[in-house]
């Protein structure tokens, strides 16, 4: 059977987050069993810049792509989420609505931010798909993007960098060095010239970004190489999250289990914070993940047969060794609340094993 990409849209176009469809996404696709073997690379850029298409190339998914017949109107409303096929670590793969689309008009701005912010938040790469007419237009179309992109960053919560890989699409003569270097200026114009937090005034962008920068042909005109750059492309995202991978540089790796609360609570954050200023979500999902595996280590301790037939048989009188048997039982729930909780915050992870193992003691057999 072929394997499924599962695309479905994670965020509606007006801004409602399908809980029931992350939910459905993530047993289907087995992305809780994944641990931190995974990888979230989300894609942003102009309307009809050809995003979809380069997601559904370079990973093999199946989002909704523009018809050149008709017109370069809106395809991609809200948020869409995909599985990528045929490459590991497990890739989750995200279109974003395009930026300046004429469908939203000026009332656009807040819901682009605010994807942006959603993209950075949860992606450990993010592809930034431009024209390669932009670069060096004072007046591009990606320039609002690249400005909201790093306003968004500052605002934003990840311990780790971010990597930003640079995508020109439509590559004439001009030479990739010559465009890689002019692109670097505009990058480091803008970054200068956002109005950083007091903390971030004199930060390097690469203290926030990894940047790397390609280019591709045009897909109308150059289909078959555009085909087979795209596919050397692809190989980029094999064993990204190990040393010297696109995401293997994070250092705040979350387990793939707390995803979907992960990603409902960076949206729940950003659509009601209006300044942007975002908490770290990570610390609320490692507590409730934490929380919910102790909960449940406690209550297959108090169902656990061997430790009934304990205190059944302390009922008739004193048990041989009851003190080292009991602390066997217990013992062995504590090994696999440390096992299922192994990926979350260390802090948090020790604390709740606390309370764990007092609330255990607690219990009578």
């Amino acid at each position: 059977m072929a394997e499924d990409c599962c695309s479905f849209q994670l965020i509606s176009g007006d801004g409602v987050l399908n809980r029931e469809g992350l939910e459905n996404f993530s047993r289907t696709t087995n992305l809780s069993h994944r641990g931190v073997s995974y990888a979230v690379v989300a894609i942003m850029g102009p309307q009809s810049g050809g995003k979809s298409t380069l997601l559904n190339k370079l990973f093999q998914t199946d989002f909704r792509m523009m018809d050149a017949e008709d017109g370069r109107t809106q395809t991609t409303q809200g948020i869409w989420m995909a599985k990528a096929i045929g490459i590991e670590p497990f890739i989750v793969a995200i279109d974003v609505e395009g930026s300046d689309s004429r469908e939203r008009g000026q009332g656009g701005a807040t819901f682009e931010k605010q994807s942006a912010v959603f993209a950075l938040a949860i992606a450990d790469i993010v592809i930034i798909n431009m024209w390669c007419h932009d670069i060096g237009r004072e007046h591009a179309a990606s320039r609002p993007l690249l400005k909201t992109v790093f306003e968004a960053m500052t605002r934003s919560f990840r311990s780790s960098k971010t990597s930003l890989l640079f995508v020109l699409r439509d590559q004439t003569m001009t030479p990739l060095e010559l465009l890689q270097r002019l692109l670097r200026q505009d990058i480091e114009r803008i970054w200068a010239a956002i109005a950083h937090a007091d903390a971030h005034k004199r930060t390097p962008l690469d203290e926030f970004f990894n940047v790397e920068i390609t280019a591709l042909p045009s897909y109308e005109l150059e289909e078959m190489k555009f085909t087979e750059q795209v596919a050397r492309l692809r190989q980029r995202f094999f064993l990204s999250t190990s040393p010297g991978g696109l995401a293997g540089d994070r250092k705040d790796g979350q387990p793939a289990s707390g995803l979907p609360l992960r990603a409902q609570q960076i949206w729940e954050t950003v659509k009601k914070n209006k300044d942007l200023d975002l908490p770290p979500p990570q610390v609320l999902v490692a507590t409730f993940r934490c929380e919910q595996i102790a909960k449940e280590k406690l209550s297959r301790l108090k169902l656990d047969e061997t430790w009934l037939a304990m205190g059944e048989a302390l009922k008739s009188g004193p048990v041989s060794e009851f003190g080292e048997k009991l602390s066997s039982i217990l013992e062995n729930y504590l090994c696999q609340y440390d096992k299922d909780a192994i990926n979350h915050e260390e802090s948090i992870r020790n604390e709740n094993r606390r309370k764990l193992e007092a609330k255990a003691l607690k219990v009578r057999p």
